[in-house]
């Protein structure tokens, strides 16, 4: 018996639309929502946007709240996603169950290449599916595509900025802790140039629904070494550079 058998139907025993009708949202819940991972960064972009709190999608662990910004006329939801592919998979089929249609989410990963700049732009076009979300939306394969819309919007947007990218293949594995040197060599031998925790599972959910979805990384730690290098990892150093991902993705959104 194969455990993660894919059931391709869209009802199942819960689903996102029941439990988000307790969900009050005051006004109109915008199309377009731009989420990002990092707690001190998502702070620092609502109070900048004079965010408006409109709903907030519910766990465990406590409320996770949506704000209404308005930007360059367009307005726009933000929201902090749970780090994770299963959180942030279920967080999103949420978001799109209170009528958001397209996303932009933004957070770091880490390089498994040492000449990958510190603070650099990844864009994603595949995922290893090395977590357990993704295979409950989607068929069983090793990989998923990512991004199959607004590449080329967005490569045409950074060139115009004179900002450096790289696009390329990724791993998303839920289990950090796990990360051995095999592994990561493995990976690399896939043409994987980074990893992280959600990208495949934000894919399979966005697919399923028929919605959208703009992923993009931030670089930070570096794999590659006789030692693991946490350079701009933690949330205390950047601030500057890692908002500038924030207006990124802002402007990005006023765009599509």
């Amino acid at each position: 018996m194969v455990l993660c058998e894919f059931d391709s139907s869209k009802e199942a025993i819960i689903n996102p639309w029941t439990l988000c009708k307790s969900i009050e949202v005051k006004g109109e819940m915008p199309k377009i929502l731009v989420g990002c991972f990092e707690g001190k960064m998502f702070n620092r972009l609502v109070k900048l946007l004079n965010g408006e709190l409109i709903a907030a999608t519910k766990s465990a662990n406590g409320d996770e709240p949506i704000y209404r910004v308005a930007y360059k006329g367009k307005e726009i939801a933000i929201a902090m996603f749970t780090v994770g592919g299963s959180c942030s998979g279920a967080q999103l089929d949420e978001l799109y169950a209170l009528g958001v249609e397209k996303v932009i989410v933004y957070g770091s990963c880490g390089v498994l290449y040492d000449d990958i700049d510190d603070c650099s732009i990844i864009i994603p076009n595949s995922a290893v599916r090395d977590e357990g979300m993704s295979y409950h939306y989607a068929p069983p394969s090793d990989e998923i595509e990512v991004n199959k819309k607004y590449i080329p919007e967005f490569t045409d947007f950074l060139d115009e900025l004179n900002i450096d990218y790289r696009i390329g293949k990724t791993w998303t594995t839920d289990a950090f802790y796990r990360e051995t040197r095999s592994k990561m060599q493995k990976r690399k031998e896939q043409g994987c140039i980074c990893v992280e925790m959600e990208c495949s599972a934000l894919a399979a959910v966005t697919a399923f629904r028929e919605k959208e979805l703009f992923q993009f990384f931030y670089t930070a730690d570096c794999l590659d070494g006789t030692e693991w290098n946490e350079r701009s990892l933690s949330d205390e150093v950047k601030f500057d550079e890692k908002d500038y991902f924030s207006k990124l993705a802002m402007e990005f959104a006023v765009r599509i």
